[in-house]
């Protein structure tokens, strides 16, 4: 087996420096979640109204830039548009809602499984198993369409959006900016300081555009094509964090009273499942979708505003679990996501 240098690199750096994070004052086992923060963003944005989770988090907007930058200087940024973007719209957002329900991307995912949280168990067999259904409906010709290179303005608009929110960042933090709101308690007031999480999240944005590092694209080309070129990265996550949480001492073993976190086997199982199909469909993990997003792809930039709506609408109509389990209306929602991407699996093919 070839070693894939830069996959790994990528995520021995992700394993290492989410939990440094945490140190420097990110909620536990979240040192980096591209579901959680989007959520946050959606709420520093009035889009909901969970007063506990609103903060403009500066590692997605290094993500987005630091992504930008490394295409750019590649001369691998290259505008493009047209890939079926009302249904990857709504692929975002069912699955932010599947991500919301288990409290977690998949990289948070797999931070919380290194640092001990065994409820997450539960997430990562529903997420292999939507990946795994995601892909009988890909050998079985499910398409999203092809996209198509498009003016240079389509692209920097998601570009635009992250400076924007950077100034908004600022300008919050420095001055009485009413029309932005950030958590004075909860998840969303623990923050690390803004330098360290922008610096961070560029680098980690520069590195997973020049390694194409993707959770989903990891075990879907597994499962495809018996290649483990993104896999290799994956374990390395895995294995950094691991040793990374146990030299901060936060590793805490178990099932429950893990941090933001329920213990539901079912609805962590479900959500997961739901989120595997959606990410897979659209090409990526949410993380994936930023990266892309920075690269000129504005079909991921719809999808990542599909999770910012998604994530709006999960806090809005009781769908979001806390760590005294799932919303209200959770299971509606979940079966609904569930039954529109195997919808869109069924009747979304290629054209012959």
């Amino acid at each position: 087996m070839k070693l894939a240098l830069l996959p790994i690199l990528a995520g021995a750096c992700f394993g290492i420096l989410a939990p440094v994070l945490v140190y420097f004052g990110n909620p536990a086992n979240m040192g980096v979640c591209a579901a959680c923060f989007t959520r946050d963003i959606a709420g520093a944005l009035g889009l909901h109204n969970a007063s506990i989770v609103k903060y403009i988090r500066p590692e997605i907007i290094g993500l987005v830039l630091g992504a930008f930058l490394s295409a750019f200087l590649a001369k691998e940024y290259r505008p493009r548009m047209g890939s079926s973007p009302i249904i990857r719209f709504f692929l975002g957002v069912f699955a932010m809602i599947g991500a919301l329900v288990f409290l977690g991307c998949p990289w948070r995912m797999f931070l919380r499984l290194s640092a001990g949280d065994l409820s997450a168990i539960a997430g990562l067999f529903g997420f292999l198993a939507g990946i795994w259904v995601a892909v009988i409906f890909l050998k079985k010709g499910f398409s999203l369409g092809r996209n198509y290179i498009s003016s240079n303005i389509n692209g920097y608009i998601f570009i635009l959006f992250a400076l924007i929110l950077l100034i908004l960042l600022v300008l919050k933090t420095n001055t009485d900016f009413k029309f932005i709101d950030f958590s004075a308690k909860g998840p969303g007031s623990l923050h690390a300081p803004i330098l360290i999480s922008l610096v961070v999240g560029i680098f980690l944005g520069f590195l997973f555009q020049k390694s194409r590092f993707c959770s989903v694209g990891a075990i879907r080309d597994m499962i495809i094509l018996k290649d483990s070129h993104l896999l290799q990265g994956l374990i390395a996550l895995i294995v950094f964090a691991i040793i990374t949480n146990l030299i901060f001492g936060f590793t805490k073993i178990g099932f429950n009273e893990q941090p933001i976190a329920h213990n539901d086997f079912i609805w962590n199982f479900l959500g997961m499942f739901l989120s595997g199909l959606a990410f897979t469909f659209a090409g990526g993990c949410p993380g994936r979708q930023l990266v892309l997003a920075g690269e000129g792809d504005s079909d991921a930039g719809i999808f990542v505003l599909g999770l910012l709506f998604g994530a709006a609408f999960a806090h809005n109509f009781a769908l979001a679990s806390s760590g005294a389990g799932i919303g209200e209306n959770a299971p509606i929602a979940v079966i609904l996501g569930i039954v529109f991407c195997i919808f869109i699996g069924i009747f979304a093919r290629n054209k012959r």
